[in-house]
């Protein structure tokens, strides 16, 4: 069991108390509260406490017999509670009360006898409610029941669950202690630079640097950071992690240190696969035994995608990155009870059809039905037809339909998944007992029990067809057979999600150039990227044996890819390498020109690498809308790469059938792909391989063994990153000179004193966007333009071109990203008219600036802002720059149609305030431009503020509207009296 050290106030606005809510929200009150009442101070889970400490230390990291404890390069252990948890706990361990559940704490049999541990049981609570409780909203129970201490987590909180038929649909509002946290580089490298910068803070506040260490177990895996540069080489992967570290090694060196200065802090290397599939295959434990004590697996992480363990029948979601630092020091999170939508399965797949066309056609079910905020649960006899990686598939692409989670209960599959990765027997029997006791395993073999949900949908797989999505969202599911007229319908339709106003004598425009010295040409719609990447497919053994023979059939017949196209494979982990070897298959991958490239996002995440020369060239003179072709989950404009205006998701299979084809404008039914090595015309039926071919190849090249000796590898790291060195201490030493790691300002004079309330009154509007800007519009990840505001900001500090790195790697340097917010070459602000680009127009002076420098100057004269939008605000991943950038530019509110949930949440965690517009209601039916000024009428009082309360908007035009104040939770506005949630948590670590 972890220790949760969380702050006082969190605890007491739990009690929502209307008598307390003013004395909570002000920093004297807080002080006379610690000073008076026992129960201000950090809450602990009731039960041993002294078994909880040495728990921290014993508790073993891996489920799957790999003796963690042996590596040298990683961290080698989980270091020793800092001291100043052990005073914590001496303090503590008398001012809990007891688990008042304690009662229903029974021992798990062994089936040779003895026990695996105990556990808090549910069918003991004997309440007829439970048994139709959704599977998900069952973990959520258990965390409150084994948490309960009536102080951080009471009693009512548990009532809400158990209820959750009744109590869902009114918004209510709980805690979550997740059982673990997860990182990737991007946004692991500032969560760190944020804990780093709180040490410092905390020895300014007169109090102990230690106090600021994650005490539940984080991992953070590097595999954002390597980047294309180097494709159709057998040395591909060598050439490529050379260039990464070259370009990485600061970020790499201070993300090595923050595992050695922090606490129960795990970095897995670069070159180790996705973080979402080393989740899956290896991290992931399903459920937990620490000191005899058993509870499910549970996880935030700080990627949007960490959902794909759902699939895996393990909780979990995306978080921004802020509120994952605030999970680590114990801080539970609060949210409102989600509803669960019941998604039942049925049928099979029909032959060729893969679990890419599945999650496509599920996602565009879903985005259509609207679950932003809710969990979707799947179920129904057609579950049986998914394999745990067609799950993991489906569970990725959460944040694409916009749920919560995507969860499949665990079930005999999921057994068999684990043992195929490597968990040791023992490891799945006392999963399997566990479930089975506590009533989360779904055994089909058995009469289903009814379960509620708040709403319902079917699919039967049979009406799943092979598909694509684009060209510019994930969610515009394509069906391959109408492929080639909605091509030529984006040509003709005016500039939009699924247009680029190409006139009709434009459109067979043909770009003629010469590609190292061999006659070429590009049309509108020609393929220059075809990559097979992301967490989302390549996890899934079935589509990427498929892309293999696909490869294989196509070199047989004589077909071969253009070799213009960028073509690539990014495996998730080296498992794939592995079964792609021992099936032949890669050597037709490689004749292809699908040369493993790297392990990690790669294209997907927009580190897709420059185009040849001669290609983009042709691209841009001659205004060619190109296209890439990946098996991602995102395709937001902009994001791929910034030469290609059509970006289509596809299964890998389908990324090389259209880079054989060297175009989306072709009919698959109807057109061949190319002439084979015999003079006859080739067809995508000839290369396409049947689900019985796959299924054979599957069978007899995914091993078990391949999971076990990939992850005993990866605990030994690589020699560039063993060779790393990097300075020893508790406190970064920040160096000035450094573009990559700055210290921060958000805690620069900061005081024990919250600020309180800061209202918004006659505020410029920086900016004026559509619906769907999403977090890639906001803070862009990719490469840094040569002419934008952090390119002149690197110049100026001796920064070479060629060595800017993409704005993704500099995420640890504020000065940097503040530039690159709003800085997307692709973004759409109204103030432009129709004008396309990071710019906005100063509304005082009426330049044209870009948007870093006129927030500068809005911020040198004083003047607040704030950003008018459309509809699904803050789409995209969980990014918290995209909330942080906006905070440092000096934006006091955003005002959308909607928001994504996530993005909200990370707004009011920088003190950003969100406000929706009424049902109806925006910009543009308000007749507002934006070239007025803007003054939100917030109660001065915190505690005069409710959540989801109606305040006026006046402007200086003598407009004057209502909107929604977005604060959801009374958490949410104790963060936003405070300034922000590190600023919250910080004060209250302070005073304890």
């Amino acid at each position: 069991m972890y220790i949760s050290a969380s702050s006082s106030a969190s605890s007491f606005l739990r009690a929502s108390s209307s008598s307390l809510r003013s004395r909570l929200f002000s920093s004297p009150s807080i002080s006379r509260a610690f000073a008076a009442s026992p129960p201000t101070f950090t809450g602990y889970r009731s039960l041993n406490f002294s078994t909880a400490v040495r728990s921290l230390r014993s508790v073993p990291r891996w489920s799957h017999g790999v003796d963690w404890r042996s590596p040298i390069t990683l961290r080698s252990q989980i270091s020793a509670v800092a001291p100043v948890i052990e005073r914590f706990q001496r303090r503590i361990a008398t001012m809990a009360s007891e688990n008042p559940f304690k009662a229903n704490l029974t021992s798990l049999p062994k089936p040779g006898g003895g026990e695996f541990g105990k556990f808090y049981s549910l069918p003991s609570l004997n309440d007829p409610r439970i048994d139709k409780l959704p599977y998900s909203i069952r973990i959520l129970l258990e965390s409150a029941i084994r948490n309960c201490d009536n102080f951080q987590v009471k009693k009512e909180d548990v009532e809400k669950i158990i209820d959750w038929e009744n109590s869902s649909p009114k918004q209510v509002e709980i805690p979550f202690k997740p059982a673990r946290v997860l990182l990737q580089d991007f946004t692991g490298v500032p969560a760190v630079v944020d804990l780093a910068c709180m040490r410092d803070a905390m020895n300014k506040l007169g109090s102990d640097s230690n106090k600021i260490n994650p005490l539940v177990p984080v991992d953070l895996v590097i595999d954002h950071s390597v980047q294309v540069d180097v494709t159709r080489s057998e040395n591909a992967v060598q050439a490529n992690m050379e260039l990464e570290f070259q370009r990485n090694k600061e970020r790499f060196g201070f993300l090595k240190w923050g595992s050695t200065a922090f606490h129960n802090m795990l970095v897995v290397p670069p070159g180790s696969g996705i973080v979402h599939q080393v989740n899956l295959e290896y991290l992931g434990r399903v459920v937990f035994n620490t000191e005899g004590l058993l509870y499910p697996d549970s996880v935030v992480g700080t990627d949007s995608h960490t959902t794909m363990i759902d699939g895996l029948g393990v909780a979990g979601w995306g978080v921004g990155g802020i509120e994952a630092e605030a999970a680590m020091l114990g801080q539970p999170m609060s949210m409102v009870l989600p509803g669960v939508v019941g998604f039942k399965l049925s049928g099979k797949l029909h032959n060729g059809v893969t679990a890419t066309d599945l999650v496509l056609t599920v996602t565009q079910m879903l985005r259509k039905h609207g679950v932003v905020g809710k969990f979707v649960e799947f179920y129904g006899e057609g579950m049986g037809e998914l394999s745990l990686a067609d799950r993991a598939t489906i569970a990725n692409m959460s944040p694409e339909y916009g749920a919560t989670m995507g969860f499949f209960p665990v079930d005999h599959v999921t057994l068999q998944y684990l043992k195929l990765t490597g968990r040791s027997d023992e490891t799945v029997a006392m999963i399997e007992a566990y479930l089975r006791a506590n009533n989360m395993f779904v055994d089909y073999n058995e009469p289903q029990q009814e379960r509620a949900y708040s709403s319902y949908l079917q699919l039967d797989l049979a009406d799943v067809e092979p598909c694509l999505s684009g060209p510019k969202r994930p969610h515009d599911r394509v069906p391959l057979k109408e492929m080639k007229a909605d091509w030529h319908g984006c040509l003709d339709n005016k500039v939009g999600f699924k247009g680029f106003a190409i006139p009709k004598e434009e459109q067979d425009k043909v770009a003629k150039f010469s590609f190292h010295g061999q006659p070429s040409e590009l049309k509108h719609g020609s393929v220059v990227i075809a990559a097979i990447t992301s967490c989302t497919n390549t996890s899934n053994p079935s589509v990427m044996l498929g892309a293999g023979l696909v490869a294989k059939k196509a070199c047989e017949l004589g077909l071969q890819v253009k070799p213009w196209v960028k073509t690539s494979l990014a495996p998730g982990s080296g498992v794939v390498t592995k079964y792609l070897l021992q099936s032949g298959m890669q050597k037709y991958l490689n004749q292809q020109g699908f040369n493993i490239v790297g392990y990690g996002c790669t294209t997907c995440i927009g580190n897709s690498g420059d185009l040849d020369e001669s290609v983009a060239s042709a691209i841009s003179e001659n205004d060619i809308v190109a296209a890439a072709v990946l098996s991602g989950n995102r395709n937001f404009e902009g994001r791929v790469h910034a030469l290609t205006r059509a970006n289509y998701l596809a299964s890998p299979p389908l990324v090389v059938a259209y880079a054989l084809a060297g175009t989306v404008d072709i009919d698959f039914n109807k057109e061949p792909i190319g002439t084979g090595k015999d003079g006859k015309s080739i067809y995508f039926r000839d290369i396409w391989p049947s689900t019985e071919e796959i299924a054979e190849v599957v069978q007899s090249s995914v091993l078990p063994a391949m999971f076990k000796s990939t992850y005993e590898a990866i605990t030994k790291g690589n020699p560039m990153w063993n060779q790393l060195s990097v300075p020893t201490g508790t406190l970064y030493s920040w160096d000035s000179n450094s573009t990559y790691i700055h210290e921060p300002p958000y805690f620069k004079n900061m005081t024990l004193d919250p600020p309180g309330v800061h209202g918004v009154k006659d505020a410029y509007c920086l900016l004026n966007f559509g619906d769907s800007i999403t977090t890639d519009h906001i803070s862009p990840a990719g490469s840094i333009h040569k002419d934008s505001p952090a390119a002149k900001y690197l110049l100026e500090r001796g920064v070479d071109r060629k060595d800017f790195n993409s704005y993704g790697s500099r995420r640890g340097n504020d000065e940097v990203m503040a530039r690159g917010t709003f800085a997307n070459i692709r973004i759409v602000n109204k103030l432009l008219n129709g004008e396309v680009g990071p710019k906005t127009v100063h509304i005082p002076t009426g330049e044209k600036l870009y948007v870093f420098d006129a927030a500068m100057k809005y911020k040198t004269a004083g003047q607040g802002t704030i950003i008018l939008a459309g509809a699904e605000y803050g789409s995209g991943s969980s990014r918290d720059w995209a909330a942080k950038g906006p905070m440092l530019l000096g934006v006091k509110a955003v005002i959308a149609k909607s928001f994504e949930r996530i993005h909200r949440s990370n707004l009011v965690g920088m003190g950003i305030v969100p406000l929706c517009f009424k049902t109806g209601e925006d910009a543009d039916t308000l007749g507002l431009t934006g070239h007025e000024r803007y003054t939100i009428d917030l109660p001065s009082k915190i505690s005069e503020i409710r959540p989801g309360q109606d305040v006026t908007v006046t402007t200086d035009s003598g407009k004057s509207f209502t909107c929604t104040v977005r604060f959801d939770t009374e958490v949410e506005l104790a963060y936003f009296n405070h300034g922000g949630i590190l600023q919250y948590v910080l004060r209250n670590l302070a005073q304890q």
